[in-house]
């Protein structure tokens, strides 16, 4: 597709689709994005200051070939046609990750009925739209039945970059007056583990990443790792480890619950959580260089693809939390050279 496109991204997070566009050097007429988080906000900015932010999707409509936000207060046109619906509605009531999980009723995941409204009021060229792998088989069949009986296919980013991330993707297209499934094959391994994209240098002695805020008080910060060391169990000695596709637990602390598990960095990462807490926060626990520790910000970003800072501006905790809930941009990329 040469001409310049007409983008509408809903759930818009931190702009990946857009940064996914710019590297596949798509030429963009208009992106508009529905975002309401303001730190997410403020990093597309510093990205992408041309990006057209709509608001709240439920206040979002669209008549004449415009798109009306009035939460916003203006009127956009899109040339009549969109080319592109891209989101990932909110999975916190879908992921395996939460108990008690309402589905598609819940209060988060019920707005991907807002991406279906605004699916069959825009009718653009392409749709995708993201979720987790872990869901309920009744809630996937749902969300397929609503995208005109279109079934997803599953990628895990773990092909493309060193994290186990596994995705559903519905992916169409506007064929007549209904869509069809656009058939996406699986992306080609790049074998790329934990251990390649590691910071080095000062990382080495930010003691904030050391699995707490505590610190040491008085001695030295080897001390103060060297018995933080201690308290953990290993499982199994990580010299006979072979690289390998999966994230490899070694070891834990206390009875080894999810934020409490460590892993090597000869496999893949385990997948980044918006949510997570504990001394896993949102990035899991690994050993590296002899001593357990959380991951940086930027390794949080090559974990998902995107350009070292990409996320800076922010506080660590909103970059963390923000790229958690975002896309992998190397499976945004092999999706759109698809449709694009």
């Amino acid at each position: 597709m040469k001409q310049k496109i007409n983008v509408l991204s809903l759930f818009d997070g931190i702009s990946v689709a857009r940064q996914a566009l710019k590297e596949l050097k798509i030429s963009i007429n208009k992106y508009y994005a529905s975002e309401i988080d303001k730190y997410c906000l403020q990093i597309s900015k510093n990205n992408f200051s041309d990006i057209i932010q709509l608001g709240n999707i439920k206040k979002i409509h669209q008549a004449g070939g415009y798109l009306i936000s009035t939460e916003k207060c203006i009127s956009e046109e899109y040339s009549h046609k969109l080319d592109l619906i891209i989101g990932g509605s909110p999975c916190q009531d879908l992921s395996i990750a939460k108990k008690n999980r309402k589905g598609l009723e819940g209060e988060r995941s019920s707005l991907f009925y807002e991406y279906v409204r605004m699916l069959k009021c825009c009718n653009p060229k392409y749709f995708i739209l993201e979720n987790v792998a872990s869901m309920a088989r009744s809630q996937r069949d749902i969300i397929t039945k609503m995208l005109y009986g279109i079934e997803p296919i599953e990628i895990n980013a773990a092909l493309v970059s060193a994290q186990q991330r596994k995705r559903f993707f519905w992916v169409g297209k506007l064929v007549g007056n209904t869509y069809e499934k656009v058939e996406i094959t699986q992306p080609k391994d790049k074998y790329i583990f934990l251990k390649d994209i590691l910071e080095s240098g000062k990382v080495d002695r930010d003691k904030s990443l050391y699995i707490d805020a505590n610190y040491f008080k008085g001695g030295s910060l080897k001390n103060y790792l060297d018995k933080k060391r201690r308290q953990v169990v290993f499982k199994q000695s990580e010299s006979r480890l072979m690289v390998t596709e999966s994230p490899i637990r070694i070891g834990q602390f206390n009875k080894g619950g999810q934020a409490d598990r460590v892993y090597s960095i000869k496999g893949k990462s385990i997948s980044l959580s918006a949510n997570g807490g504990g001394r896993g926060a949102k990035t899991g626990l690994y050993a590296v260089k002899d001593f357990v520790r959380k991951l940086t910000p930027i390794e949080c970003e090559r974990l998902q693809s995107l350009p070292d800072n990409y996320t800076s501006g922010v506080s660590d905790t909103q970059r963390y939390k923000s790229l958690g809930n975002a896309f992998n941009c190397s499976v945004i990329k092999h999706i759109l050279k698809y449709l694009l």
